[in-house]
């Protein structure tokens, strides 16, 4: 069953979403794994994302959860920080799986709403974080979102399979960068920010016109963490990095080449 953007943009002002009438639908159902602690919410997340056509599977704490997923990664994962008896134990699992899959979307779903909390699960390479009192429609749209983005790199047409911006050299095949030939270790969420900040350098890029070219659903201060982020990452490989322009009160936007 495909999840309509137009149905579920009524329950959100002022929330970006994508140009197009519906999520694709896919052969086989798209699994999510839900690893929260409490029965009552996991079966509330559980049941709505299987009436939205997803395979799920659910988990009660970290060691189960990550038993599982070391024989089958699912499609995606949402993920409770405080697991059982281990205050931080999404963080730990958080990181266990993105050192098998940069790509795996990972969301953080949790009650922790401090900054703090939130930056510190960005770090560790989630693609979002949003708290239990986020809607149930709002949700599934953040959901719906990643999976579009993957479809997308999927079905992504022959054509242009590298980009070169002086330094930058983007492979849209292999969903690689590198920067001065050195390659820099990217989510694909980063991924998917470089490519819609480099397409077009000295142009300013808000957040929806961001959300839009990374096929993602996020709000201010997921986007400025995702940025940040990724400006770190570059700066390893070259303390000198500056191509990352924040144009206050407008956005972002890759810095030609002097």
């Amino acid at each position: 069953m495909a999840i309509r953007w137009q149905a579920v943009a009524h329950a959100l002002h002022g929330v970006y979403f994508p140009p197009v009438d519906t999520v694709p639908e896919f052969a086989v159902p798209r699994r999510i794994a839900i690893v929260e602690d409490d029965p009552a919410i996991s079966a509330n997340y559980s049941d709505a994302l299987r009436t939205h056509g997803y395979d799920v599977l659910s988990f009660r704490d970290r060691n189960s959860a990550s038993l599982a997923l070391q024989q089958q990664l699912p499609d995606l994962v949402l993920l409770d920080i405080g697991l059982g008896d281990e205050p931080d134990g999404g963080f730990t699992l958080c990181r266990e799986l993105r050192q098998r899959s940069a790509s795996l979307p990972i969301i953080f779903l949790t009650a922790r709403d401090s900054e703090f909390d939130m930056v510190a699960g960005l770090r560790l390479g989630a693609d979002d974080y949003v708290t239990k009192s986020v809607s149930l429609p709002h949700l599934l749209a953040r959901v719906a979102a990643l999976f579009r983005r993957a479809e997308l790199a999927e079905q992504r047409a022959d054509g242009e399979e590298v980009i070169l911006r002086g330094d930058l050299r983007i492979d849209l095949r292999r969903f690689a960068v590198t920067w001065k030939s050195i390659p820099v270790e990217l989510t694909l969420t980063e991924f998917w920010l470089v490519h819609a900040l480099s397409l077009h350098p000295g142009h300013v890029k808000n957040r929806d016109q961001l959300m839009a070219d990374a096929h993602i659903v996020v709000d201010d201060s997921t986007i400025t963490s995702h940025i940040k982020r990724l400006r770190r990452k570059f700066l390893v490989v070259d303390p000198a990095f500056d191509r990352v322009d924040t144009v206050y009160g407008m956005g972002y936007r890759w810095k030609s080449d002097a």
